[in-house]
């Protein structure tokens, strides 16, 4: 009988499909007792006799593998791939494979959604009713704005495609591999990032954590920014630097922030304490649609592999690459 071990919660709430198929298979399952993100030495703990891992975000580190003797499948729930290291299950002939498409409609929907609360300070007034307080304020509509959209992958462009719909904002684009053609059919501007932090009232990021993208956004690009420019994070934490980002909300700059994503999760810092930063708890792609989707795509490459056939997304070699530069440098 298999063991897999669900590490990623919640999973199978709204539908049941995931798991029923690991049942039909027989597959012997346990479903993260702890009901959050596990650490490292939890999940040390807890992998010992998995064969396959349906992961979310904790830390698959080497130490993890090796507390597994059994281990030969890393299924992701996700897309984000900064939590496990590849090289170390390259080594250990171990798969890793994961769901990128499925996340990102309902991230780019929670993008959007933020977009529209900061700039109509949405959130603001909210806390401020929660504690009797009367205060109307006066927001800005997205055709009258500057938008500056950094990575324009899966979600990026979904959020591009979501804003033109609103009407026709100026929109910067920034990304590592620049995309003519989406330029022309969406009247994009394809600026350097600093172009952006500069000139941009609302500025979204959707990039990976890598080497390159960790603390992208640190004091002096923050400070950088317009003074009531509005800043959005739905990728990864670690890209924006959190302790720089408070320093400047108190400094009292920045129009308003929506996180949400955090280098640590569950977070607990210095941002709660800002009513104009926006905050959720990586919730960008918990629609149930695309969550039943992520779940119900890598319990398929769970069976794909315990049935012996082959997997149809494994992780690609790009991606081993990305980490093996990040460890020479």
């Amino acid at each position: 009988m298999a063991r897999v071990l669900i590490t990623t919660v919640p999973f199978g709430d709204h539908n049941r499909l995931p798991l029923e198929l690991l049942e039909s298979l027989g597959a012997e399952y346990l479903i993260n007792p702890i009901g959050r993100r596990l650490t490292e030495d939890e999940l040390c703990e807890m992998i010992r006799e998995a064969e396959v891992v349906i992961a979310g975000t904790e830390p698959i580190t080497d130490r993890v593998m090796a507390a597994a003797p059994n281990l030969k499948l890393i299924s992701r729930v996700g897309v984000g791939l900064d939590s496990v290291d590849l090289l170390a299950a390259k080594r250990r002939g171990i798969l890793v494979s994961y769901t990128p498409e499925a996340p990102a409609p309902a991230v780019a929907d929670l993008a959007v959604g933020l977009i529209l609360t900061l700039l109509r300070n949405v959130h603001v007034a909210n806390a401020q009713m929660h504690r009797g307080q009367w205060a109307r304020h006066m927001g800005r509509r997205i055709p009258n704005v500057t938008v500056g959209v950094i990575g324009t992958g899966r979600i990026g462009t979904r959020v591009l495609r979501r804003l033109a719909a609103f009407g026709s904002p100026r929109v910067f684009v920034n990304d590592l591999n620049p995309r003519p053609k989406l330029v022309e059919e969406l009247k994009l501007e394809w600026v350097d990032k600093e172009t952006i932090y500069r000139e941009a009232d609302v500025i979204s990021l959707h990039v990976p954590l890598t080497l390159q993208t960790r603390a992208m956004v640190g004091l002096e690009q923050l400070r950088a920014m317009k003074s009531d420019a509005l800043l959005v994070n739905t990728a990864r934490g670690g890209i924006i630097d959190e302790i720089a980002l408070a320093e400047v909300l108190a400094e009292g700059h920045l129009g308003g922030v929506a996180m949400d994503v955090f280098v640590d999760e569950p977070y607990a810092g210095r941002l709660s304490e800002f009513d104009r930063c926006l905050l959720t708890c990586h919730m960008g792609s918990m629609s149930v649609d695309c969550r039943t989707q992520m779940e119900i795509e890598a319990t398929e490459e769970a069976i794909r592999y315990l049935s012996g056939h082959a997997l149809c997304s494994e992780v690609p070699e790009d991606e081993y690459a990305n980490q093996r530069a990040t460890q020479l440098r």
